[in-house]
């Protein structure tokens, strides 16, 4: 099986040369609440006019509690969509799953919905089983249901691995993402680290090996989970791997809390996996410079990327889009770099058909952002980076020619997006 790399959006997404399909993660009303968000297929066969073909809206109505409110995550296995969500505890509405059939793009039909009894922030789908982050369970595990029956078929939390991560503050356990990939499934555990299963039979699920990841012993100290939680060495936020699944790539998420300088923004780290059992840190991808990490300031920490065709493309937030050569993965070469602090922060990059893509967000982004859809010309082979234009947060130049940058389809109110890509 091989999962989609996602870009969110409220009710926008595409992808190059196939359908995209959007998820989304808004920002609160001003009463607290949510507005409704829907599943949208856009077609962006041509990178400079993407055009809109269908939209779902009042998934799972018929629940007792209302619809859902907000589609957190997507994924995209054998001409089907898998939409999830909500995944914060103040929305509300029905939480849950809804499969559409997408072989006919321009009229998606639903084929199966099942509603959980906890939060889901990310999703993965191998056209039956469904694999979530469910989040709103107190060991935060990853849950497998059977989209054909409905049933949750298997289970797996880091209290299986050992029972002492109980008394770990969950706001630093807490199941981000997950990435499944052939046998294997691929688990962002926050502080607790990256830790990859072997989930051949989802009713029997094992752990392969830890990745990396903070000391237990040293997590169950912490005194301020709040602030531990948002900056390094922690915060493995998002995990993906290559085609051949032999390179796994970890992003972390964080900034300065304290105000006090020790925190800042996180990279991405490769690690070599053609052995699982043992993966071996390979090289780090450095996050670009900010004038100021704090929460409020300019964000330029790691967020979604996409590991492909031996490159990396990666968002930034603030930091812009970047592209790495990652073909010798203990020396990645930085080939692309766009940024406009002051109008941009970006959530996350997709390879595309002769270009890339990202998503600009208000989520974190600062009052100068506008939301939408941005191509980028895909590097060449023998690419590097250009200078930057400035050494400052402002704009930094294109690297080379092609497309420029097109605000594809936007939408009042966006928090983040992502593109799915169809299995191979």
């Amino acid at each position: 099986m091989r999962r989609r790399t996602l870009l969110r959006s409220l009710g926008l997404a595409g992808t190059a040369g196939a359908a995209g399909t959007a998820g989304a993660h808004p920002l609160p009303t001003d009463d607290g609440s949510t507005p409704a968000t829907t599943p949208t297929v856009v077609d962006a066969v041509s990178p400079s006019e993407p055009r809109l073909l269908a939209e779902r809206t009042d998934l799972l109505a018929d629940s007792a509690d209302g619809p859902m409110r907000v589609v957190q995550d997507l994924a995209v296995a054998d001409g089907r969509l898998l939409v999830a969500g909500p995944a914060n505890p103040v929305e509300s509405g029905a939480h849950g799953v809804v499969v559409f059939d997408v072989s006919d793009r321009r009229n998606p039909e639903r084929v199966a919905a099942v509603e959980l009894d906890t939060r889901v922030h990310n999703c993965d789908f191998d056209g039956r089983y469904v694999y979530v982050t469910a989040n709103g369970r107190a060991d935060s595990p990853l849950v497998v249901v059977d989209t054909e029956t409905g049933a949750e078929v298997g289970s797996w939390s880091l209290l299986d691995a050992d029972d002492r991560w109980a008394d770990v503050h969950p706001a630093l356990r807490s199941l981000h993402d997950v990435w499944v990939q052939g046998e294997r499934a691929y688990l962002a555990y926050w502080d607790a680290g990256t830790w990859i299963l072997d989930v051949s039979d989802p009713a029997d699920i094992s752990l392969v090996a830890r990745v990396r990841g903070r000391d237990r012993a040293d997590l169950a100290a912490v005194d301020d989970p709040r602030t531990e939680r948002t900056e390094p060495p922690g915060n493995d936020h998002f995990v993906t791997v290559d085609g051949a699944a032999e390179l796994l790539a970890v992003g972390g998420e964080s900034w300065d809390s304290g105000g006090d300088g020790s925190g800042g923004p996180s990279g991405i780290e490769l690690f070599d996996i053609s052995d699982p059992t043992s993966p071996d840190l390979l090289a780090t991808i450095d996050p670009p410079p900010s004038s100021d990490p704090s929460r409020g300031g300019v964000l330029t920490t790691a967020h979604n990327f996409e590991l492909t065709g031996g490159r990396c493309y990666s968002a930034w937030y603030n930091g812009g889009v970047r592209v790495h050569d990652v073909r010798d993965p203990g020396d990645p070469r930085e080939i692309f770099r766009w940024r406009d602090a002051s109008t941009t922060s970006f959530w996350t990059a997709q390879r595309g058909a002769g270009c890339f893509l990202a998503s600009n967000t208000t989520a974190l982004g600062g009052d100068g952002v506008t939301p939408g859809v941005y191509t980028f010309p895909d590097p060449a082979a023998d690419a590097s980076a250009t200078t930057p234009s400035t050494a400052d947060d402002g704009v930094f130049g294109t690297a080379g020619d092609g497309f420029g940058v097109a605000a594809a389809v936007a939408a009042v109110g966006l928090g983040a997006w992502r593109l799915a890509r169809r299995r191979e």
